[in-house]
């Protein structure tokens, strides 16, 4: 062999051996989300973005992504909450967006939940509320929720987190399967189907505005149907995760009036057997300086994911932060 075809076979056995290397260095993280017609979708990409370094990457301090180094996090569409919770028991992904209702009766085996607890769960960050919207056709009304009998109605995917209130929510006024014709679909199947006059109205959850229904209301046109009182008070004693809330006139520019909701606060957990310190650094590049940017610049909702509220109702769900992100916490000083 000459001496070219030696250095070129050395060549070429480094730059294998340096790939390999690169290659075991590399950490997959997968991120459920939801519907790409929802939030959780860009959200999920947003942090996904935020907490990655992939190998080559230029380091923090010298401008670049100020993510975990080596890794690559990834963020999946699915069917959203109770979809990312199983995932995450099971292992099938390390981390997930969630409601905090499915979360709770998810971890504690509650509701529809009896007999299959998801003791794994962890949390890593409170990140936004998410306002359950009643959407209707242009021009369409609801006297009350109790109206919804009979009607094609839209109560989000099979499972998800939005599913699971709107059936308690809807049987504290005689509504159920049995007397509506109900739709399980994600949100932008939903807008669509509306769109064309195949649904009276639909439920989801989700951080405003939602992608799907600025679509529909700039095209066919939408309303909010508005909760009484007496429905928002009925709602949050039947979901307790769900509290009072108000989604404002012109978030959608053809919804004019302020709409009285509930809403659930959107949550970012992973598995328990996760790695500490790999967790650690993944919620320290949550609230990096880059992160803040990609916040801000990204979904309208990223405004408000803040570290300032990384916790609030953490404690009333009821479900262990991850050691990794308690430690973070403790360290900035949000913890004892």
């Amino acid at each position: 062999m000459g001496l070219f075809s030696k250095c070129a076979g050395i060549a070429l056995a480094c730059t294998m051996i340096s790939g390999a290397a690169v290659a075991q260095d590399i950490k997959f993280f997968r991120i459920g989300t939801g519907g790409a017609g929802g939030t959780y979708f860009p959200i999920g990409g947003i942090i996904a973005n935020a907490i990655s370094n992939p190998p080559g990457s230029r380091p923090c301090d010298q401008g670049g992504n100020c993510g975990v180094p080596n890794l690559v996090a990834i963020a999946q569409s699915t069917n959203a909450s109770a979809h990312n919770v199983n995932a995450i028991q099971a292992g099938q992904m390390e981390a997930g967006l969630t409601g905090a209702a499915t979360l709770h009766f998810a971890y504690h085996g509650s509701g529809k939940y009896e007999g299959n607890a998801k003791p794994d769960l962890r949390v890593i960050a409170n990140l936004y509320p998410e306002d359950l919207h009643l959407v209707l056709p242009k021009g369409g009304e609801l006297d009350n929720l109790a109206d919804l009998k009979g009607k094609r109605v839209g109560i989000a995917q099979a499972g998800s987190g939005t599913q699971i209130a709107v059936e308690l929510i809807l049987g504290d006024h005689g509504v159920n399967r049995d007397n509506m014709d109900e739709a399980e679909l994600n949100n932008s199947q939903s807008a669509e189907r509306t769109a064309d006059g195949q649904l009276d109205a639909y439920f989801y959850a989700a951080g405003t505005p939602v992608a799907a229904m600025i679509q529909l209301d700039n095209t066919k046109g939408m309303d909010l149907y508005s909760f009484t009182e007496a429905e928002v008070a009925q709602a949050n004693k039947t979901v307790p995760y769900y509290i009072p809330s108000t989604i404002p006139a012109g978030t959608y520019p053809g919804v004019t009036h302020d709409t009285n909701t509930v809403a659930v606060s959107g949550m970012f957990v992973t598995n328990a057997n996760i790695d500490e310190e790999l967790v650690y650094e993944i919620t320290k590049a949550l609230w990096s300086k880059t992160a803040r940017k990609l916040l801000d610049n990204g979904h309208p909702k990223g405004k408000v994911i803040t570290m300032k509220t990384a916790l609030d109702g953490i404690d009333g769900i009821g479900v262990p932060l991850h050691p990794g992100a308690e430690r973070y916490y403790k360290e900035v000083g949000l913890l004892d």
